[in-house]
């Protein structure tokens, strides 16, 4: 298809869609302005607009991809960037590098909060073969100061429990509680003064992919842009490759982002491909979240590709995401039947290992209340063993005024999973 050809039929797309969006102010939105230093926009951020803007742009004759900007590229610390105090006290060593100690400082800051949710994790017996050592994965979208605070608008949750000298040490305490070996995660608009930091200081190297467009920079007080991030454990693991991709549909760059990472296990000497995307949300895209995700396939397919003498050969994928879709839609049906033979880890909470949870996010909002599955955990079926699965909590424990609360920080549960190699026939 013609670049003219490509621009024409996105503005078709577009303009349908950004009608669908505008049409949210007749049901209950109402424009916000107090986050906003120079323009009013819609509680979406202008999303849709901002969207249609750059996908209709002509693109050369000799890409259809456009670049990030320069400042997302480079994976050194801002100049601009301060530490957090909290965390990296002025003139000490970068963060406390004591995981019991680090935990007691955040238990200690958030001592008068309700009871921590009573999560276990569930051990499977499926699967044959030798037993390997455990990989233990945690997918979370921890939700963006910027968008809790200004546009996301839980009308539910206390302003107090969503500022960020309290929710830091939420996320902290929650990473700190399970110890995962691969953390992925989306929303991340604290990475280089808070959580690069802090968990650096743990043994964690990371990677980092904002968001072209992020809608945090348009509130005002922002950290700087959201995105995607993707930390693992050193000890453990040794990076061999990872790339930060900007996700397309139909040839041309959208605002969605992934990081592939290709790691080699210490223990095992096997290799690992794990990926960590957020996916276009809202009703009405569904269509747009379904090409992303098979761009992200895509890309995925030229990295662990099988070719001849390659000792890296079949790789096994975890693919870690908030793809903002249910499990009926086209997005999750095409990872579900893709050709690397993947299976969402999450299936196995039920009885019947078929079916998904109930919800892994929970919140309300003036349009009123969402309880859905839009999270995942994939993986390669064939290559991996789900060893064991943390449960969700139930609906009283989350409680009436639902996420984020006192008790959680962010609108969405982490899933946490640990993984085996399965042992080659």
């Amino acid at each position: 298809m013609y670049p003219e050809a490509r621009t024409q039929r996105a503005k078709y797309w577009f303009t349908k869609n950004e009608k669908q969006v505008c049409s949210c102010q007749k049901v209950g939105f109402k424009r916000k302005s107090s986050f906003y230093s120079s323009k009013e926009v819609y509680p979406m951020g202008g999303g849709a607009t901002k969207l249609y803007n750059a996908l209709t742009q002509p693109l050369s004759s000799t890409s259809s991809l456009l670049p990030f900007p320069s400042s997302h590229l480079n994976p050194q610390l801002p100049a601009f960037t301060k530490l957090d105090p909290d965390f990296c006290p002025e003139g000490s060593s970068p963060c406390p590098p004591d995981p019991e100690e680090l935990l007691r400082q955040c238990e200690e800051a958030v001592r008068d909060r309700p009871p921590r949710f009573d999560r276990k994790f569930v051990h499977l017996g499926d699967g044959d073969g030798a037993p390997s050592s455990v990989i233990r994965v945690m997918q979370w979208n921890i939700l963006a100061q910027a968008l809790g605070e200004g546009l996301d608008n839980f009308v539910m949750c206390p302003l107090e429990a969503l500022s960020w000298s309290r929710r830091k040490y939420l996320i902290v305490e929650e990473v700190l509680t399970y110890r995962p070996h691969i953390v992925c995660m989306q929303e991340v608009d604290h990475y280089y003064d808070t959580l690069q930091p802090v968990l650096a200081g743990l043994g964690y190297s990371s990677q980092f992919c904002p968001k072209p467009w992020s809608p945090c920079l348009g509130v005002e007080g922002n950290n700087g842009p959201d995105g995607c991030a993707l930390f693992y454990d050193e000890s453990r693991f040794e990076l061999l490759d990872s790339v930060n991709i900007r996700l397309s549909a139909m040839r041309i760059p959208t605002n969605q982002v992934a990081i592939v990472t290709t790691l080699r296990c210490r223990i095992t000497g096997k290799c690992v491909c794990v990926a960590v995307t957020h996916l276009k949300a809202r009703s009405g895209w569904e269509w747009l979240r379904s090409t992303q995700g098979s761009d992200l396939l895509w890309h995925l397919q030229n990295v662990v590709q099988k070719q001849p003498g390659d000792p890296a050969a079949d790789i096994p994928l975890l693919i870690c995401g908030d793809f903002n879709a249910v499990p009926n839609e086209e997005v999750y049906r095409r990872f579900a039947t893709s050709p690397f033979g993947l299976d969402s880890a999450y299936k196995k909470l039920s009885r019947d290992g078929l079916t998904e949870p109930e919800y892994t996010t929970w919140k309300i909002r003036p349009t009123g209340e969402c309880c859905s599955t839009l999270d995942y955990i994939w993986y390669t079926k064939d290559t991996l063993r789900v060893d064991a699965v943390l449960d969700m909590p139930t609906e009283e424990e989350i409680g009436p005024n639902r996420l984020p609360s006192f008790s959680y920080p962010s609108d969405h549960l982490s899933l946490v999973c640990d993984f085996s190699f399965k042992e080659e026939e």
